[in-house]
C-alpha cells in the first residue's frame, strides 16, 4: 500500500457475513481494493475453499500478489470485474458468492497523483487503471460539448451540466486542462447554486470518473453474467455509493425475483421460478462506523440468492 494513504474497508463484518454461506466454497471479490473483505473472508474460509479477486488498479494487484504469497488459497487477477464470467469459465468454477464494493478508496482519493480530487491539486487522471486508457484531462479537452453535458448529466445527475459544459469548452479554448483543481474552479464557477457540505464539483468529478472508467457498464456486464457464474443458493452482495449503481443492483434483483410468466396465465404456484430473491433490506452503515469512516455515510448493501 501506499505509504501514508490507509482505507477503512466499508460494512466489512456485514458484508462477509452474508457472502459465506459454505466455507469450502469458492467466492468472487470483484474489488480488491487494499484487501479488507478479502483477508475477512480467507479467515471464514476452511483449506477447501478458494477466493478469487480482481482489481484495475496496479497498486491493488501488489497488494493482491502479496496476499497470494501468504495463501495458497487466494487468486489475484488484474482486470476489471466485468471479466467474471471469462475467469469462472477459464478456472472450471462457479461461485458460492460474489461481492462489490464499489466505488473509490481512500487511497486513491487521497492521493493527489491519482487525479481523483477535487480539493487537492494533481494531474487530470482519474483512472483506475493507470497504465492504461484515457485520461480525464485526455476527454476533458477532446470532447464535445453536448458530450460533456451528457456525461455530467448521466453518470452524475448534476442539472447544470449544460453550463458546466459550455465553461469547460470555452476555457480550454485558451489553455487545455492539465490538473483537477483547474478543472474544479472552472465548475464551481458555472455552479449557480452551492449546497451546504457538498463541494459544487463533487457531481461533475463524480460523473467524469464513472465515465472513464467504465463503472456502470461494467456492473451492468457483471450482473448479467451472474446467472452463469453463481452455484443455486450462490449469494451476491453489492456496496454502492452513488444512486445510479444501487439503482442498478436494485433493479436487477426486483426484476429476476418476479414471476417471469406473463399477467394473466394461469400459471401454478410450482412453475414459478424466480432466478434471484432478495435476502434482507437494503443495510447502511451504522452511526458508529460513519462517526469513525465518514465515506460510509453513503454506502448502501444489497445482498441477493440465486434461486436453488
Amino acid at each position: 500500500m501506499t505509504e501514508g494513504f490507509k482505507h477503512k474497508t466499508v460494512l466489512l463484518d456485514e458484508a462477509v457475513e452474508q457472502l459465506v454461506i459454505d466455507p469450502s466454497g469458492a467466492y468472487f471479490d470483484g474489488t480488491f481494493g487494499r484487501g479488507g473483505h478479502s483477508r475477512l473472508i480467507l479467515s471464514c474460509l476452511s483449506s477447501a475453499g478458494a477466493l478469487v479477486a480482481v482489481d484495475k488498479d496496479p497498486e491493488a494487484i501488489q497488494e493482491g500478489e502479496r496476499l497470494v504469497a501468504a495463501d495458497s488459497r487466494f487468486t489475484m487477477v488484474p482486470g476489471s470485474f466485468a471479466g467474471i464470467e471469462s475467469i469462472a469459465h477459464s478456472k472450471e468454477i462457479l461461485f458460492d458468492g460474489v461481492l462489490l464494493d464499489l466505488g473509490v478508496s481512500s487511497p486513491q482519493l487521497d492521493d493527489v497523483g491519482r487525479g481523483f480530487s477535487f480539493s487537492q491539486n494533481g494531474p487530470l487522471d482519474m483512472r483506475m487503471d493507470s497504465s492504461s486508457g484515457m485520461t480525464a484531462a485526455d476527454w476533458i479537452n477532446t470532447a464535445g460539448e453536448q458530450e460533456i453535458a451528457d456525461v455530467l448529466w448521466q453518470y452524475g445527475e448534476e442539472r447544470f451540466s449544460r453550463r458546466m459544459a459550455r465553461a469547460i469548452v470555452e476555457r480550454r479554448k485558451d489553455t487545455p486542462f492539465t490538473h483537477t483543481l483547474d478543472l474544479a474552479d472552472v465548475v464551481a464557477k458555472a455552479n449557480p447554486r452551492w449546497e451546504k457540505r457538498i463541494h459544487p464539483a463533487t457531481r461533475a468529478f463524480q460523473a467524469i470518473r464513472i465515465f472513464i472508467n467504465n463503472e456502470l457498464s461494467d456492473l451492468e456486464v457483471l450482473l448479467a453474467a451472474l446467472d452463469s457464474v453463481l452455484k443455486p443458493g450462490g449469494r451476491l452482495v453489492v456496496i454502492s455509493f452513488h444512486s445510479l449503481e444501487d439503482r442498478l443492483v436494485k433493479r436487477f434483483i426486483q426484476q429476476h425475483e418476479k414471476d417471469p410468466w406473463p399477467e394473466g396465465l394461469p400459471v401454478q404456484g410450482q412453475q414459478f421460478t424466480p432466478r434471484f430473491r432478495r435476502v434482507g433490506k437494503a443495510m447502511k452503515a451504522s452511526a458508529e462506523e460513519i462517526a469513525i469512516n465518514p465515506r460510509a455515510r453513503s454506502a448502501v448493501m444489497r445482498v441477493a440468492e440465486k434461486a436453488r
